[in-house]
């Protein structure tokens, strides 16, 4: 794979992670780096992120509509009263990925972020850590994005304390990129600029339209 910034039939140049898969090139165009400012979208995000641990996002991306489906759209409330046999019924839905200890992950952390909603707001909660303000980056080749920062696993570490799985320093950071806390387009891909236009400033992040994926 090439390091850099590579054209696809668009003529644009992108990052080469989402080679030539409509559904890949679409997504990083239209949604990667993006900052998010909704509570469910965000809770969403990260839920699928932590059922990515192990896979591709692509795998994740393409079952999307499915896990959508099979969450109740993602609604916070709704899954935190899903009991044994909702759970036991998830398992049989060839749809989403069948991994128990991630579904019931996800029940667990449905009910942490109605406890962190009520208390300060979810996208309030994770913004805090950057101080509202996206981390635009300007890496020039794959080679030298993080798999993970000090922020990362500071973030996971506290999620981890407060109730929630599958969300390591890793795939934290892989969220906080495709969420726009941080801009990690390289600098060459046409959509790196546009992130950084969109960017949060200083704690304005709240104050800012909201995307929902």
């Amino acid at each position: 794979m090439t390091a850099g910034a590579v054209p696809h039939p668009s003529d644009k140049p992108r990052c080469p992670w989402p080679g030539t898969d409509p559904l890949y090139l679409a997504y990083h165009d239209e949604e990667w780096g993006i900052p998010e400012w909704d509570d469910r979208a965000l809770f969403e995000k990260l839920i699928l992120d932590g059922f990515q641990a192990g896979l591709s996002w692509i795998t994740i991306l393409r079952k999307r509509e499915a896990f959508r489906a099979a969450f109740d759209r993602f609604d916070p409330e709704r899954i935190a009263r899903y009991d044994e046999a909702k759970i036991d019924a998830l398992m049989q839905d060839k749809g989403i990925v069948r991994n128990r200890a991630k579904i019931e992950s996800t029940v667990k952390s449905a009910r942490a972020f109605l406890a962190i909603q009520e208390a300060r707001g979810f996208a309030r909660y994770l913004w805090d850590f950057f101080d509202g303000r996206t981390i635009v980056n300007h890496y020039r080749t794959v080679a030298e994005v993080p798999a993970q920062t000090p922020l990362s696993v500071a973030i996971a570490k506290d999620l981890k304390a407060r109730g929630f799985n599958f969300c390591g320093p890793t795939v934290v950071y892989a969220f906080c990129q495709a969420t726009g806390m941080v801009n990690d387009h390289l600098v060459s891909c046409f959509r790196h600029a546009a992130c950084a236009a969109s960017a949060a400033g200083p704690r304005d992040s709240l104050d800012r339209p909201k995307h929902v994926s």
